[in-house]
C-alpha cells in the first residue's frame, strides 16, 4: 500500500519559523528527505526510528540530482512510508516543489504541500527591510538568481528595471555583477539602493548595503559568498530605522546547551528570545535507579525525619515518583521540613504542591550548609535524596553539626548518546560562541562524547565554556576547556546574564 509525501517548507533558516503543521508532519514522518538549507536543528524533532536522507542540493554542488531525488520520494512512498520532503524556504518558491509534485502525480502517489516561510520576504524582514511600503513600493518581484546566468533566460529586464518597485533575487549573489549591469542598462538609476543579506535569519546574518553602482565592489571587499538574498529598491533605505534582529543582545551568537533535553527547553527559549541560535546538545540523561533500596527504606519511616533536602530538580522528580510507586502522596511527609538548593528545585517542589522551608541565598551546597549552621541540628535526622554520584560537602558538614544523615540515591546520571559530528564541525570552523554547562556531569559527558573525534583535545580547547558555578568551572578546567565566564548566580538566568555581558564586551 502506497504511503504519502508531504512537501514541507522548512523556512529560511531560523528553526522557529517552521509552521505548526510542518512541525507536526515532521515529527510523524517515517522518512525525511532534506537539503542543506533546512536547519539541522529541525532534524532533532523526528522520531528515533525515522530514516534521514540527505540530498544536499545547492548552487555549486549537487550531492544528488533532481531525478534521483524524485526516484527516492516515489520509492519510499510506494514502500508505504510517510515521507517528508523538507525544503528550505517554501517548496513552491524556487524550490522545485512543483517538479516533485508532478512526479508524484505521475506515479500515483498521494501528496500534500505544507507551505513555508519564504526567504524572499523573511530574510529582508530580518534585515529591517519591508519588501513593500505604501510610500515606496506597491509591488515586488521575486527572481531566481539561477536564471540570470542562463544565455536564454526569460527574465524581462526592461520590466524589472522600470516597472517593479522592489526586486528580490534569491541565490543571486554569484551573478550580482550581471544583475546590476542589466538593471542599469535597462534604465534603473545607478544610485538605486541595494542590500545583500547573507545567511538571513541565522546567527551569521550579514547585511551589506550600497547602490547598483557600488554594491559589487563592496561585496568583493567583504568576500561575501552564497547563500544570500539581494534586495533592490527604495525600501532598502528603511533598514537604518527598522533593523531589529541585529540589535538583539545575543544576535550573531550560537550557543550550545548541554543540559539534559527534558530540562533544556526553557533555557533554549530564553536564549532564542535574545537573538541567539541555541543548539541542543544534551550530554547527559538521568534515569531512576532500578532498586533505590535506601530511599525505599527511608520512605517507610518518613515521620522520623526532621528535614528532607533536595539538591536538584531531578531529586524532587524522582523522589515524588517513588512516593507514588508506594501509593503515597504528600501527606507522607507530615511535619517534615523541606530544604532546596535553589530556584529550579524550589519550582519543581512547588509543582508537586510543596513550598520549601529553606532556600539558601547562595545556590550551592555550601549555601545550604551556611543556612543549617544557624539551626540546632544535633540529633536531627536528615534525608538526602540525590544522584547516585554526588558531592559529599553537604552530608559531611551536616554530620559535623551532629545531624544523622541518610543518603538515599534515587537516580543516576549517564552520558547521552548525542552525535558529535555537527558540533565538532562548528567548533572547527569557529562558529560556536559559547557552550553552556549546568553541572560537572554535563562537562564530563561533553568530554566523553567528543573523545571519539581525532582532534578532541583541540576541540575541547576551542570550547568557550559558560559555567553555572565554581564547582562546574573546576571540572571544565580539568578537562581543558576555555572558561569564558562563570555565572554570578548559579542559575540558568545567571548564565544568560553572563553570556550577555560577554557579548557586550565583544568577547568570543
Amino acid at each position: 500500500m502506497s504511503g504519502k509525501v508531504y512537501l514541507v517548507g522548512a523556512g529560511p533558516g531560523d528553526p522557529s519559523l517552521i509552521t505548526v503543521k510542518g512541525l507536526e508532519v515532521l515529527r510523524a514522518a517515517d522518512v525525511v528527505v532534506h537539503d542543506y538549507l533546512a536547519n539541522p536543528r529541525l532534524l532533532s524533532e523526528v522520531k528515533p526510528e525515522c530514516k534521514l536522507i540527505f540530498v544536499g542540493k545547492r548552487h555549486d554542488k549537487h550531492y544528488m540530482e533532481q531525478d534521483e531525488i524524485n526516484r527516492i520520494l516515489v520509492e519510499q512512498a510506494k514502500a508505504g512510508k510517510m515521507v517528508v520532503r523538507l525544503k528550505g524556504g517554501d517548496p513552491f518558491v524556487f524550490g522545485r516543489g512543483g517538479e516533485e509534485a508532478a512526479e508524484l502525480v505521475e506515479n500515483g502517489i498521494a501528496f500534500e504541500v505544507v507551505p513555508g516561510v519564504s526567504a524572499a520576504y523573511a530574510v529582508p524582514a530580518y534585515a529591517g527591510i519591508p519588501v513593500t511600503h505604501r510610500h515606496m513600493a506597491s509591488d515586488v518581484a521575486f527572481i531566481t538568481g539561477h536564471q540570470v546566468e542562463q544565455e536564454e533566460s526569460d527574465i524581462n529586464w526592461q520590466k524589472l528595471a522600470l516597472g517593479v518597485g522592489t526586486l528580490v533575487f534569491l541565490m543571486g549573489v554569484t551573478n550580482l555583477g550581471k544583475i546590476t549591469d542589466e538593471l542599469i542598462k535597462h534604465g534603473r538609476a545607478p544610485e538605486t539602493p541595494v542590500a545583500v543579506i547573507r545567511w538571513g535569519t541565522m546567527p551569521e546574518q550579514q547585511t551589506i548595503t550600497g547602490t547598483l553602482s557600488d554594491i559589487g565592489a563592496k561585496i568583493r571587499q567583504a568576500s561575501l559568498r552564497p547563500p544570500a538574498v539581494v534586495v533592490v529598491g527604495e525600501v532598502v533605505k528603511l533598514r537604518d530605522k527598522l533593523a531589529w534582529f541585529e540589535k538583539k543582545p545575543l544576535a550573531g551568537r550560537r550557543v550550545v546547551v548541554t543540559r539534559g533535553a527534558d530540562q533544556a527547553i526553557e533555557f533554549i527559549k530564553e536564549l532564542e528570545a535574545l537573538g541567539a541560535e541555541a543548539i541542543p546538545f544534551p550530554t547527559i540523561l538521568t534515569r531512576p535507579l532500578a532498586e533505590p533500596i535506601e530511599l525505599d527504606a527511608a520512605i517507610g519511616t518518613l515521620g522520623e525525619f526532621s528535614w528532607v533536602v533536595f539538591t536538584s530538580a531531578n531529586a524532587v522528580k524522582y523522589f515524588m515518583a517513588r512516593l507514588r510507586h508506594h501509593n503515597l502522596d504528600l501527606r507522607a511527609l507530615g511535619f517534615v521540613k523541606v530544604a532546596v538548593i535553589g530556584p529550579a528545585s524550589a519550582a519543581a517542589l512547588a509543582t508537586a504542591g510543596i513550598t520549601a522551608d529553606m532556600t539558601p541565598a547562595d545556590y550551592l551546597a555550601e549555601g545550604l550548609v551556611e543556612e543549617f549552621e544557624h539551626l540546632d541540628m544535633a540529633g536531627k535526622k536528615v534525608l538526602l535524596p540525590r544522584a547516585k554520584v554526588a558531592r559529599e560537602v553537604l552530608p559531611e558538614q551536616l554530620m559535623e553539626m551532629g545531624a544523622e544523615v541518610v543518603i538515599a540515591p534515587c537516580y543516576e546520571t549517564v552520558t547521552a548518546g548525542a552525535s558529535p559530528q555537527r558540533l565538532a564541525a562548528l567548533l572547527r570552523d569557529d562558529r560556536v560562541s559559547y557552550v553552556t554547562f549546568t553541572s560537572g556531569s554535563t562537562v564530563t559527558g561533553y568530554a566523553e562524547i567528543l573523545s571519539g573525534e581525532p582532534d578532541s583535545q583541540r576541540l575541547m580547547a576551542m570550547t568557550h565554556a559558560v559555567c553555572i558555578g565554581p564547582t562546574t568551572e573546576k571540572t571544565a578546567l580539568v578537562h581543558g576547556l576555555d572558561v569564558a565566564a562563570v555565572a554570578d548566580e548559579s542559575t540558568t538566568a545567571g548564565m544568560i546574564e553572563a553570556i550577555v555581558k560577554l557579548a557586550n564586551q565583544g568577547e568570543e
